[in-house]
């Protein structure tokens, strides 16, 4: 009896072994695909004329990632253009991989001409639509496309199932070459020129010269319901979208979802994505999809169209019925939007407010200028522009921080960027004095404690009469929006009327013009990732 009791558990143990090794075999052997991309030169024609253009694998937008929530998947880039490149995926966080974010000299390197470099994507509970393009220079301007994060098998979304998916991206068009445009304004020291049209899908639209026949159609059956995957790849400007006739429904942004929001238009800054339920219940006819800009200090202020065009049998009309779009300076069709984005907060949906905050960050935003030789630059009396967080404009150095972090070279970049403004003023007031227009140039980051609850002001100056909506974007971290306004911060009254029930959790906020914007988010991400890079129309360190 005892031997038939030793023989059975020494069975047992050898099946418990063997189903062990069989997981740690599946576990060590489990494949994560790899898609190999190639950056090159490629010939479009657009406005009537033809140029060459960086690309991933010769498209325009760039090819569509799909992943599953949680999933990982390797990218090898090889670099066949002229120019040093890097791939950002936005609104990844990339959880302790921060090697593979993106930004040059930051997380690493350039790719350089000829160099290759495997990048891995690693999700966490991201779900909706994010997207990747190129962090250097102005590259972006062509090299971008969406990455869209789909429910875990067996999962599905909280809302209604829709008929069909389809990415919206809105994007720039530049007639000269968008590598040189840049160059020469960082030599010059002046503004970089705008666009000469904005983009649908890659496509102009009817309102363009040589464009009508290429505009991007979305061709949808009469009482079904699809999903816009919204991107703004756009280079500066915030943007309005309306589809004529239809009704928009917001459900996500920036790959979280949020309280449905029923909408005659939206308002999508650079760097955001949006996902919007579309109902196709019009009588069939063809309907414009428009979208144009929301006023900057220098913006584009074309409009770009496709077309909703209904399935089955009709006489279609000689001009599609135009939606009635806000006005380029309609400040209270922006806030009245902004407004109403509230985190969907579901038990499968949890959202965490850090409550109690450990580090706080105000942080102003500014257009500044620095001295030119003989006052010959394009910049006003004779300057060059150069951009500032806490009047500190970022100098790109010759060795990526984090490899510096890591391995302890020094010189490379100084911890001690400012938690506020080396000097308070009257930020929004009008014609401000020359005394404010200097800023300090340097390498600097901020350090955080692990797992600390941290709360950043972003505060816009109207230093050089330059106040528009800044777009701002964190990488590694989503944030929570928990306030914003207009005017100066009052430390002592705003936060009483912080939202930290449902704020909307993002990865890039609009700072409003003449406004602040408050954020709050755990330092939960080890490595880089707590560096705040700043989108807006002037070149950082410039």
């Amino acid at each position: 009896m005892e031997l038939a009791k030793k023989k059975k558990s020494s069975l047992i143990e050898l099946l418990g072994f063997l189903i062990l090794n069989v997981l740690t075999l599946c576990m060590a052997t489990k494949h994560t695909t790899t898609i190999d991309w190639i950056v090159k030169e490629t010939s479009y024609t657009r406005l009537c004329s033809t140029k060459k253009i960086l690309t991933v694998n010769g498209l325009f937008p760039g090819p569509p990632i799909y992943m599953l929530k949680g999933e990982r998947l390797h990218i090898y880039v090889r670099n066949e253009g002229k120019y040093n490149i890097t791939i950002h995926w936005h609104g990844v966080k990339q959880l302790r991989n921060p090697w593979s974010d993106g930004p040059n000299y930051v997380t690493q390197c350039p790719i350089k001409p000829g160099a290759s470099f495997t990048y891995e994507i690693v999700l966490s509970n991201e779900e909706g639509t994010l997207w990747w393009h190129a962090h250097s220079d102005w590259s972006r301007a062509t090299v971008h496309g969406p990455l869209i994060v789909l429910p875990q098998l067996g999962k599905t979304y909280p809302f209604p199932k829709p008929c069909k998916e389809v990415p919206i991206v809105l994007a720039s068009w530049f007639k000269g070459d968008v590598m040189e445009i840049i160059e020469t304004a960082l030599e010059n020291g002046g503004e970089p020129n705008k666009s000469d049209a904005l983009t649908i899908n890659g496509q102009p639209g009817d309102l363009y010269n040589c464009s009508k026949q290429g505009t991007f159609r979305m061709v949808v059956d009469y009482g079904k319901t699809y999903l816009l995957r919204i991107i703004n790849s756009i280079m500066n400007e915030a943007m309005f979208f309306m589809v004529a006739k239809h009704s928009l429904t917001v459900v996500g942004a920036d790959g979280a979802y949020i309280k449905p929001i029923k909408t005659s238009y939206i308002m999508i800054i650079p760097g955001q994505t949006m996902d919007v339920i579309i109902t196709a219940d019009q009588s069939p006819s063809h309907y414009y999809m428009t979208a144009r800009a929301y006023f900057g200090v220098v913006y584009d202020n074309t409009t770009t169209t496709a077309i909703v065009q209904y399935s089955g049998s009709y006489t279609p009309p000689s001009t599609p019925s135009f939606p009635n779009l806000p006005n380029y300076t309609d400040t209270d069709a922006v806030t009245t939007f902004t407004r109403r984005l509230k985190a969907l907060s579901a038990k499968e949906y949890p959202i965490h407010v850090p409550r109690h905050v450990d580090t706080k960050m105000y942080i102003t935003v500014s257009v500044n200028t620095r001295p030119c030789v003989k006052h010959s630059c394009d910049g006003p009396n004779g300057s060059m522009l150069s951009a500032s967080l806490n009047n500190m404009s970022f100098v790109e150095p010759k060795i990526d921080v984090l490899q510096a972090y890591y391995n302890r070279i020094k010189q490379v970049y100084k911890p001690n960027f400012p938690n506020e403004p080396p000097y308070y003023f009257n930020f929004t007031a009008e014609n401000l004095p020359d005394t404010l227009l200097t800023p300090e140039r340097g390498t600097k980051v901020k350090i955080l404690e692990y797992n600390s609850s941290v709360e950043i002001v972003f505060q816009v100056t109207n230093v050089q009469n330059a106040t528009e909506n800044h777009p701002m974007h964190l990488h590694g971290y989503n944030f929570y929006v928990v306030g914003y306004g207009f005017g100066n911060y009052n430390k002592e009254t705003d936060p009483n009327k912080f939202n930290l029930v449902d704020p909307p959790e993002v990865n890039t906020i609009g700072v409003p013009t003449n406004g602040w914007a408050a954020i709050r988010f755990r330092a939960d991400n080890p490595g880089y990732g707590s560096c705040i890079v700043i989108w807006i129309d002037i070149p950082a360190g410039a």
